[in-house]
């Protein structure tokens, strides 16, 4: 697997630095917006340190770019991803492989065709997802919350919860889902304006 990933990692450098200087932003610049040393995105850039999640979603939502682009994972280079599937209409695209630990998903939810009862589950272990594209809803619990690119939940899964797509377009989500929860998850409370939104949408579409 290492073999198989090795040249999108070695892509991931130049393109971070590509992105850094079209935008004209220093290393110490980047460091106060991203909270990483100057160091370790120098080595980022170089190909030095190894990218991991804690470090891409940061600079993703800085550069304001999709983390997928970041990695490579449009190419459709079979070394880097396997084939999609479907389920109840949601496509799920593997992006890990990783049996019995923690497995990472691009979800992509078509646009709601009609309504759907928002059905909410509970189960061991934590979620993390990440918008990538569109809105997401999230119902957790008594929260009502809908998510928009590059806003990031992580949760317990044994508190009821359910995603859904409250439209008007997809909405494409990085998922990571394992018995654990990650150092890197950020957590997100839900605010006024989102109870809001989630209880103007009336007919949400389910997962």
């Amino acid at each position: 697997m290492d073999d198989e990933l090795a040249p999108v990692l070695a892509s991931v450098g130049p393109r971070l630095r590509e992105l850094r200087r079209e935008r004209g932003v220093t290393l110490t610049l980047l460091s106060e917006a991203t909270g990483i040393s100057v160091s370790t995105l120098s080595r980022l850039e170089s190909g030095g340190r190894r990218p991991t999640l804690e470090l891409l979603l940061p600079l993703a939502k800085v550069h304001g770019v999709p983390l997928d682009e970041l990695v490579g994972a449009r190419t459709g280079d079979p070394r880097v991803r396997t084939p999609p599937f479907t389920r109840d209409g949601v496509e799920y695209l593997p992006l890990s492989r990783n049996p019995g630990g923690i497995q990472a998903f691009r979800i992509t939810i078509p646009p709601p065709k009609g309504y759907v009862e928002a059905e909410q589950r509970s189960h061991e272990g934590h979620d993390w997802v990440y918008v990538l594209e569109g809105r997401l809803r999230l119902l957790l619990g008594p929260h009502d919350m809908v998510l928009t690119a590059g806003e990031v939940a992580e949760f317990d899964t044994r508190i009821p919860h359910g995603f859904f797509n409250p439209g008007p377009g997809p909405v494409s989500y990085l998922g990571l889902f394992g018995p654990q929860g990650e150092r890197a998850h950020v957590r997100v409370r839900p605010t006024e304006s989102s109870r809001k939104r989630g209880e103007n949408e009336r007919e949400p579409e389910g997962r």
